[in-house]
């Protein structure tokens, strides 16, 4: 399998090791103009030809009348390359989704070690923030994790608990990277990675505003 570098190297040497293996996510029909639309950003994983994203981003059903299927878009130089995909995996709980695409494996990206990831670390992202209207190119934003926090948070009292607040207690919490950086819809399903070793940390998937 193809892998991304992960030895350290300052932000622009990891941006230009990892752009490889981020992609765009969307649907595909040939009876519809764009034929392609995007919902998101993805990367590769695992042995280069499944690529994370969010549930969110794929949970549209597909058009059957309009032979609607999945697609990403992968750049090689100046060129963008569309590849057919299928759904492997979609974790509703924790918004995260693996699809399988077509064609020669992309560079894989590395996962950092949860132990090692420490509130107030600097990180950066990247993705697709305001979709096409740039000709899809990949953008990269930096911040910091300013909180690791639990995603479930208990309300004041009883009556401020909703029915998917209390499904998420019952199913057990997990923790979240709460981050001081700006995003936009587009970067849903993008990795959030470390500056040096181009790590993955986490998934793009909410916007507060």
């Amino acid at each position: 399998a193809l892998t991304a570098p992960s030895v350290q190297a300052n932000l622009q040497e990891t941006i230009i090791a990892i752009k490889p293996s981020i992609v765009v996510v969307g649907t595909f029909s040939q009876l519809r103009s764009p034929s392609f639309l995007m919902r998101g950003t993805g990367f590769a994983l695992g042995d280069g030809s499944v690529i994370a994203t969010n549930t969110h981003v794929i949970a549209a059903s597909l058009d059957a009348a309009q032979q609607e299927t999945f697609a990403v878009l992968v750049r090689q130089g100046d060129v963008l390359h569309r590849r057919n995909a299928t759904l492997q995996i979609a974790d509703k709980d924790h918004d995260l989704a693996l699809i399988k695409i077509t064609g020669p494996p992309l560079p894989a990206l590395k996962i950092k070690p949860p132990a090692e990831i420490r509130e107030g670390q600097s990180v950066a992202f990247i993705g697709f923030p305001i979709g096409g209207s740039l000709g899809f190119s990949p953008v990269t934003h930096r911040g910091i994790i300013s909180s690791i926090t639990p995603i479930a948070i208990p309300a004041g009292n009883s009556t401020q608990l909703k029915e998917k607040s209390i499904q998420r207690l019952r199913s057990g919490s997990f923790s979240i990277y709460q981050l001081d950086a700006t995003a936009y819809p587009g970067n849903s399903g993008g990795p959030l990675f470390d500056e040096e070793t181009g790590e993955v940390i986490g998934i793009l998937n909410m916007v507060f505003v």
